[in-house]
């Protein structure tokens, strides 16, 4: 009897590009094409080009720029991901401005993350990758700042929800399934202030690989998907505070 063969490798996660400038698309195509489970399907230079190739070809994750000419990020996000689209996308809005209610507007409008252009690549990469697996990712600095609102008393108004995306949400009531050590939690608080992996090591004197395995002891320990559920849980329960 013959072994059955083992499974093939996944097919590689379907991206499409929207930005108005040529110099952006190019140098997004150039890294993600370059990872081994990502490829880039369609680039589109404005709004309505995104929404109809996105219509057409179904990738599995949009990167939408907020300023495109025809029709802007947020409301092509509305037409491709919203609360009224019966086949909703998986979107990534990515964008040079750090503003609340692009953000908000984002989120609003059906988006699973929210990234700067100035993250970086490979948290780009990131950011497809829990896309496609239908978690959230949102930049560090944005993240602070949304956990600082939910965790803050205040009153929810139309443009600044008190409410994180469900995904995000949802990683507050999760259990611990063992205590943090001390160096997690230095670790965990420092996340959740928006640093950098390369940050932290430098902050707490260790190396680049100690911050990675504390992240993974921690993100075991959680249950958390992301460095994102990771900060909304320190936010939580009051570890985001810096020491005395």
């Amino acid at each position: 009897m013959t072994a059955p063969s083992p499974p093939g490798p996944a097919a590689p996660i379907r991206v499409l590009i929207a930005d108005d400038q040529d110099m952006v698309r190019t140098g997004f195509r150039f890294f993600l094409d370059a990872q081994p489970d990502i490829t880039v399907v369609a680039e589109a230079a404005d709004g309505e080009e995104a929404v109809a190739l996105a219509r057409r070809v179904r990738p599995d994750v949009c990167l939408l720029d907020i300023r495109m000419p025809k029709l802007d990020g947020l409301a092509a996000t509305r037409l491709l991901a919203g609360p009224d689209v019966a086949d909703p996308m998986r979107v990534v809005v990515v964008t040079t401005f750090d503003l609340d209610e692009y953000v908000y507007g984002a989120l609003r409008g059906g988006a699973c993350g929210f990234l700067l252009k100035d993250s970086g690549p490979t948290l780009l990469a990131e950011a497809v990758r829990a896309a496609a697996a239908g978690d959230s990712l949102v930049s560090p600095s944005v993240t602070v700042r949304l956990l600082q609102h939910l965790t803050a008393p205040q009153t929810p108004s139309a443009d600044r929800p008190a409410a994180l995306p469900e995904t995000l949400a949802e990683s507050l009531t999760k259990p611990l399934t063992e205590p943090l050590t001390e160096r997690e939690l230095d670790v965990v608080r420092l996340v959740a202030l928006g640093r950098t992996n390369a940050e932290i090591a430098a902050e707490l004197y260790v190396s680049l690989s100690t911050v990675k395995t504390h992240l993974s002891s921690v993100q075991l320990k959680l249950g958390a998907r992301n460095r994102v559920e990771i900060a909304a849980w320190a936010w939580q329960y009051g570890h985001a505070r810096p020491r005395p």
